[in-house]
């Protein structure tokens, strides 16, 4: 990222967006072009939505966290008819349920989160994708902090527009967003009668692509960033990232869940590259994490919805290593000590390390 900067519209610029496209290709499970955007996560939802929606088409939102809320809060922004699929904290869309509602109702695309990370639940995308392949509605999907730690398969799966960024499991800064969609997705975008759109265009990307190009000034330091990180995700093996996420995962688990902090989610399909975890009674998630931070200089998450207080999240996604997620409980048990809550030292670390050479 450091290197002299490129003409974002020069030909060694060109060859290095090319290159991106090739590596990101198979992590995305797809042989879809893939369009890159200077782009947060959420800049990358609305363009998602903006893209296929005509004036009064209604959208099926699954709200099972922050994301999805954030899903229909910006659906609503630009006038979108909303229904949701409302679904505990904690739990995984229902593949059954969506096809219950979309027989029931006319709706241009049913929109889920893959790995919601405020409650570290996936979806069955698998399942969902199935029961919507032969039907007029659309897949949309937000992996922004699943694609790269947890196993995509868009085109297999029947995702229709996939939209993720840079910053999570890419191992990238953020400010590049990245979305692939499927022929069926394209047909509704390039049709006439959409909502107005400019930067956000897929029509605009759609040809640029074909010139290996974006419509719009590239982020050149960030893609170049991207190149390099995805040369490290397959000089690793994808399948091997992918199993190094769910080990870690698993083993933090584990070693959390002995110090009396269990997964939040009430359910077998736990994210790979966040772990969620219940705090208990006597215990302040916000305690927690300022602890960890002021005597370790560790950054972990807490909640910013109608959780604050009562989970902490620790990521597990990028280069994460058994290392690291051992440092971590090691400073985790210190902080609860200091806390007052009655832990054996070495508690957690003794779990994970049993967990690691379970797997």
């Amino acid at each position: 990222m450091a290197r002299p900067m490129l003409s974002h519209r020069g030909p060694e610029f060109t060859a290095i967006l090319r290159r991106c496209e090739e590596l990101l290709q198979p992590v995305m499970g797809t042989r879809n072009r893939i369009f890159f955007f200077a782009s947060s996560g959420t800049g990358m939802m609305e363009a998602g939505l903006i893209n296929i929606l005509a004036p009064g088409e209604r959208l099926l939102i699954a709200t099972h966290g922050m994301f999805g809320e954030r899903f229909v809060e910006i659906a609503k922004a630009f006038g979108a008819q909303v229904d949701t699929l409302d679904i505990p904290w904690g739990c995984a869309p229902d593949p059954a349920e969506v096809q219950r509602r979309v027989a029931a109702g006319d709706y241009r695309a049913v929109v889920v989160v893959h790995n919601e990370s405020s409650t570290g639940v996936v979806a069955d995308l698998a399942g969902i994708g199935a029961v919507l392949r032969d039907t007029p509605a659309l897949l949309v999907v937000d992996s922004v902090s699943g694609l790269g730690g947890i196993e995509m398969r868009q085109d297999e799966w029947g995702v229709d527009i996939l939209v993720s960024a840079s910053q999570k499991c890419l191992i990238c800064p953020p400010g590049l967003g990245v979305v692939s969609m499927s022929p069926k997705a394209w047909s509704v975008v390039q049709r006439p009668g959409g909502l107005p759109r400019f930067y956000w265009d897929f029509r605009k990307a759609q040809a640029s692509v074909e010139k290996m190009e974006t419509p719009f000034t590239t982020p050149v330091a960030l893609v170049a960033g991207l190149h390099e990180a995805l040369g490290m995700i397959h000089e690793e093996g994808l399948t091997q990232v992918l199993t190094r996420h769910r080990r870690v995962s698993y083993a933090l688990q584990a070693g959390c869940t002995a110090l009396g902090l269990p997964p939040f989610a009430q359910t077998p399909d736990l994210s790979a590259t966040v772990v969620c975890l219940q705090v208990p009674e006597g215990l302040s998630g916000k305690e927690i994490v300022r602890g960890l931070y002021q005597r370790h200089g560790t950054v972990i998450a807490g909640s910013r919805n109608k959780l604050a207080g009562k989970v902490i999240r620790i990521g597990t996604m990028g280069r994460c290593t058994a290392g690291d997620i051992l440092t971590d409980l090691h400073h985790l048990e210190e902080t609860l000590q200091s806390l007052n809550w009655p832990i054996a030292p070495g508690t957690g670390v003794s779990a994970a390390s049993e967990a690691l050479h379970e797997r």
